[in-house]
């Protein structure tokens, strides 16, 4: 059975809030669609808002909730940390219009954590994920600014209930079950469940992409997430049953059948990366080796749009083993690793190694390119055939792959070596 990722959009599609009306889901639910959708759940004694977008994203899920529900909003749900989840929650903790208290801002327990990673890291983080995102969140500010917007600060909320395990949360006669799910796509995430229409708003549980493999961590920079962990939590959607999905990215998905099976799908491929890489690892193979042999199943259909099988053998490996990979006495010591480049260049001559580096693109063989012409570039950065040869290697790759992370770095790297 075709997997449920092929008829559903990639992460090049996700864009920013409109401040359209909300689109009603069913049941009382409508969805405000934006870098990382808002939920608003309705009750009779006003609304439960289930993430908040970035904070420019603020004011326009505001405005389209609005449009179809104007009751004050007695509590907002985060199903995890990120951005683009929490940053409009200060815009949606003003006083409802009722003159009522300001609404409960509910989060898993180890939100805190992500948080403060959040600002201790912010420019580290921000820089090594601007690659990826910097031209569609400029867009989608601008577009924010053109239907009256102004620049709204990121919300750094300080939540007023926490949720260790599981909470029951009732707001107008409505109940929602909170369960913390530490596997998701960070380690203060939970889902949301709505009993009475089996509903569940999974957030990233899953990832962005759901019908995807995870990015157990991004290649912009997060703490490792533990592989069984994940598993685990994804039997939270087992033992629920849900007969509809409704996830941090597009629409909902329904079918309790076909979303058991996916998750179940998804179970199987990372039991068995982490199953090989662990082998691997025993039997003494190296990381390397691992990342090139480990494949998840044939019989499994799950897309690799977001994260990938091999960054995840690296991932399983560094988390359970650390940075040391045992390959050279060169790895414990603060020297670069391009630092004897310019011995290389003065020893072969730098036209001689670009010369093997195009052998090597020619051949098929683009990463082994890339690591020559690092060389060259090291000593020589506007060599010209150097620069030539790294282009057609990265235009190599970016014609095999249709991961954003991994399109988005070679895009970035296109451009600069374009640039010099």
């Amino acid at each position: 059975m075709a997997g449920i990722h092929r008829e559903r959009p990639g992460a090049d599609a996700m864009s920013g809030a409109t401040g359209d009306p909300a689109v009603s889901i069913g049941d009382r639910v409508w969805m405000s669609p934006g870098w990382s959708n808002s939920y608003l759940v309705g009750t009779d004694d006003g609304r439960v808002v289930i993430n908040t977008g970035m904070g420019f994203e603020g004011p326009l899920h505001v405005r389209s909730y609005a449009a179809v529900d104007e009751s004050p909003t007695r509590a907002i749900v985060l199903t995890q940390g990120h951005y683009d989840h929490v940053g409009g929650v200060d815009t949606f903790r003003a006083t409802g219009p009722d003159g009522g208290p300001d609404p409960d801002v509910v989060a898993q327990a180890n939100f805190t954590v992500w948080r403060d990673d959040n600002e201790r890291l912010e420019a580290f983080r921000s820089r090594n994920s601007a690659f990826a995102f910097i031209d569609a969140i400029l867009a989608a500010v601008e577009h924010a600014r053109s239907v009256g917007v102004d620049a709204v600060p990121q919300s750094r909320p300080e939540p007023t209930v926490l949720v260790e395990d599981r909470l029951e949360l009732v707001v107008g006669g409505r109940t929602l079950e909170l369960v913390a799910t530490p596997g998701g796509e960070t380690t203060d995430a939970m889902v949301a469940w709505l009993p009475d229409s089996r509903t569940l708003f999974s957030g990233n549980l899953t990832g962005p992409l759901f019908g995807h493999v995870p990015n157990l961590v991004t290649i912009r920079g997060d703490r490792y997430r533990d592989a069984l962990t994940y598993i685990d939590s994804l039997d939270v959607i087992a033992e629920l049953r849900p007969d509809r999905l409704v996830t941090g990215h597009f629409d909902p998905i329904d079918g309790a059948d076909r979303i058991l099976q996916e998750v179940a799908d998804l179970q199987e491929a990372m039991r068995w990366v982490h199953d090989r890489t662990v082998d691997g690892m025993n039997a003494g193979a190296d990381v390397w080796d691992l990342m090139s042999q480990v494949r998840v199943p044939d019989h499994l259909d799950v897309g690799e749009g977001y994260g990938q099988t091999r960054w995840n053998v690296r991932a399983i490996w560094e988390h359970y083993a650390g940075w040391f990979h045992h390959r050279s006495t060169t790895e414990l010591y603060g020297v670069h690793p391009l630092a004897t480049a310019p011995d290389l260049v003065a020893a072969a001559g730098a036209d001689p190694l670009v010369a093997a580096a195009r052998t090597h693109v020619d051949a098929g063989r683009p990463v082994e390119a890339l690591q020559l012409t690092d060389v060259v570039l090291a000593v020589e950065p506007d060599h010209a055939g150097a620069r030539g040869v790294a282009l057609d290697a990265t235009a190599a790759l970016l014609e095999s792959t249709g991961n954003f992370w991994e399109s988005a770095w070679l895009r970035r790297s296109m451009t600069k070596l374009e640039d010099r």
